[in-house]
């Protein structure tokens, strides 16, 4: 079936209070791509950021991200009143989110309105905690204790509760009980509005395309509650950390500092810690994108005293084992593959392998000097195809500021305009008139924006990652209403 949809960050929704959330701008949200004729919402990960902003180095792969939950809802519900976060200054622009601002006044919010669910818990609290013990409980420990270390790392703090002796655990849960009361609660709130917004998108007939990303960062709760599953010595320190070689984004490579798996001892469990989190996130999202999916082929392995990515080597993955395991255990599971970067042998034979359909790019096929995969004309049916991603320039960007005048004039031609304002359209026109069975579209280019509206640099740190939002106005009739001609004319709809 020929589909097409929008990729947007929750936190790139407009709000009033500093970072998109889950709230009735979401369900507005949802309302434009129905209007539009389009079937898929994609976002990135939705758990809590935690070093650099970035939703791909979280504190947690199974907690959502409390900053998306909406205090107005709450107040709704009788958790929050108005005088408690209407009037405060969240220091933010329309198009840019203050991650700083929200850390400092956030968690004052949302333990007012957890104070008030813990005084008269839902009566289906206690069954949410209970269906959540596999890692709940560890979660709300881990943050709770990281707030009485002042935010430090796990591995900074004293040795019986770094190595998780058992009575230390124990004395901490009775020192922390409020606390971790309040991570429960939190959690709570979230997964409710989640649940609540997933169902409003499904009721339109859209579906969510949630990311999986395919680290944990190192200051996490999986990796202190799992260290036998990632390559670590004997303080707890790792010994090789996660990166990519040098590519198109960088000549130094990326070096990501994630901990790399230890394959041997997820290969011993049966791959149990993988399938318990394919199970999470399928509850949680429609179809699944497999971020970084050349890793699971062979992953790109770094000394952990390297400060850059170059001097690394590759190392196989578990490929198709831990796919089958997955699928033995849960049944077929829609996936996408995330295949860029370096292309090898191995990969194209585990993207064949798995079934899953692969990732092509427009920006990336402006090179007229050779017939480019990323090029519409070669896209594979069994594809998703992007007009640009969230860790790439926009096209207009791309073509107006990046590109080489070779390659502008070879863009200018194959999109047939050298306006601006009309590159992103007619990005998306040549994309959609592809054979790929589902194509997607950042909102950025949906509107042709440049520079200003990128949403991530990798190998980069701080800036404006992460940061951008789009105006309310700019979801408007005329914008849907031209996005919907275009998917009936290329029979999307």
């Amino acid at each position: 079936m020929r589909a097409s949809g929008i990729l947007m960050p929750i936190s790139s929704l407009p709000s009033p209070y500093g970072i998109g959330t889950m709230g009735q701008q979401a369900r507005q949200f949802v309302d434009f791509l129905s209007q539009a004729g389009q079937a898929y919402w994609q976002i990135l990960p939705i758990c809590p950021t935690s070093y650099g902003d970035s939703p791909y180095q979280s504190f947690s792969t199974y907690a959502g991200n409390p900053y998306f939950i909406d205090l107005d809802t709450l107040a709704a519900q009788g958790l929050l009143k108005p005088k408690e976060y209407k009037h405060i200054d969240w220091q933010c622009t329309p198009e840019q989110i203050n991650y700083g601002a929200l850390y400092e006044k956030r968690y004052a919010v949302l333990r007012t309105a957890c104070e008030r669910l813990l005084a008269s818990p839902p009566a289906d609290y206690r069954d949410f905690v209970r269906k959540n013990r596999f890692w709940l409980p560890d979660y709300a420990l881990f943050m709770a204790l990281k707030d009485a270390h002042g935010g430090a790392c796990w591995q900074e703090w004293e040795h019986p509760l770094r190595q998780r002796e058992p009575d230390a655990l124990k004395a901490a849960r009775r020192t922390y009980a409020k606390d971790i009361a309040f991570w429960q609660a939190v959690q709570y709130l979230f997964y409710t509005q989640w649940q609540a917004l997933k169902a409003y998108a499904n009721d339109k007939h859209i579906q969510i395309i949630g990311d999986l990303p395919i680290y944990i960062a190192l200051d996490s709760v999986d990796v202190w509650s799992s260290p036998q599953d990632f390559q670590l010595d004997a303080d707890l320190n790792p010994t090789e950390v996660a990166g990519c070689p040098p590519d198109y984004f960088s000549a130094d490579g990326q070096l990501w500092g994630n901990p790399v798996y230890n394959w041997t001892a997820h290969k011993a469990e049966n791959y149990a810690w993988w399938i318990w989190r394919m199970k999470s996130n399928m509850a949680l999202f429609d179809v699944v994108r497999l971020d970084h999916f050349r890793g699971f082929a062979a992953y790109w392995e770094v000394g952990a005293d390297e400060e850059t990515a170059i001097n690394g080597k590759w190392r196989k993955g578990p490929g198709m084992e831990l796919f089958n395991a997955i699928e033995k255990a849960l049944g077929p599971v829609p996936l996408i593959a995330e295949d860029l970067g370096v292309q090898t042998d191995e990969v194209k034979k585990l993207l064949e392998e798995s079934g899953f359909p692969g990732m092509r790019v427009l920006i990336f096929g402006f090179t007229p000097d050779y017939d480019n995969e990323h090029l519409p004309h070669n896209y594979k049916p069994n594809s998703i195809v992007y007009t640009s991603t969230h860790d790439s320039q926009t096209v207009c960007e791309q073509i107006m500021d990046i590109c080489s005048e070779p390659e502008k004039q070879f863009a200018y031609r194959y999109l047939r305009t050298s306006h601006a304002e009309a590159m992103g359209w007619s990005a998306i026109k040549c994309v959609w008139a592809s054979s790929a069975n589902i194509a997607m579209t950042t909102l950025q280019d949906l509107l042709s924006l440049g520079a200003d509206s990128r949403m991530n640099t990798p190998a980069t740190i701080g800036g404006k990652n992460w940061r951008w939002r789009v105006r309310a106005e700019a979801l408007n009739p005329t914008v849907s209403s031209m996005l919907g001609e275009i998917t009936k004319t290329y029979m999307r709809g």
